[in-house]
């Protein structure tokens, strides 16, 4: 039997105002959404969250198919966004093109979106690219006309939290998600 583990959330929430625009290094290239693409964003995402706290609160983020059946759930849902879902690929001077970043938007109401996921692969971490992708994905929920974003971020990722407040993310509610702990084997 898995003992229970609690995790402190935050529920943040950004009104659309005038925002800057989305800046990439030389060499990253934008991807917009097509559902061809839909197996490379679940690989990104894998590769971003696998070793990462998310993926304990969010069992599913540590396996590349759950990372697939959820990055599907998401795209057949009726509130998905494709303007705000975007993928982020390297390319290299001299090697194979990487997928290094992924974002996911949803339409919640007429006038609220929601970032579902956001992930960059360590590698590529440090470079402003998780900057960059939330406000390419912003600019999505911007031409949706939407009014306001939301986004929900585990507490302790530090990182993360300090990004979203610098972008201008409020925290609205903090929140508890319950995930389980396996026993250890000794």
């Amino acid at each position: 039997m898995s003992d229970m583990q609690y995790f402190k959330r935050y529920r943040m929430e950004l009104p659309l105002d005038t925002l800057p625009p989305a800046v990439l290094p030389d060499g990253y290239v934008w991807c917009e959404w097509n559902e061809s693409l839909l197996e490379r964003h679940a690989l990104t995402k894998f590769r971003s969250f696998r070793d990462e706290m998310d993926a304990e609160v969010f069992s599913c983020l540590g396996e590349y198919y759950g990372c697939l059946r959820l990055m599907n759930e998401i795209a057949q849902q009726e509130a998905f966004l494709a303007p705000a879902t975007w993928l982020l690929t390297w390319l290299p001077k001299n090697g194979l093109p990487q997928d290094c970043g992924t974002i996911q938007g949803m339409a919640v109401t007429q006038q609220l979106g929601s970032i579902q996921n956001i992930g960059v692969v360590a590698e590529h971490r440090g470079l402003g690219l998780g900057r960059a992708l939330i406000l390419k994905s912003l600019e999505g929920f911007q031409l949706a006309r939407l009014k306001r974003v939301v986004l929900e971020v585990t507490a302790n990722n530090r990182a993360a939290v300090d990004l979203y407040r610098s972008l201008g993310f409020r925290v609205m509610r903090t929140m508890y998600r319950v995930a389980p702990v396996e026993p250890s084997a000794f």
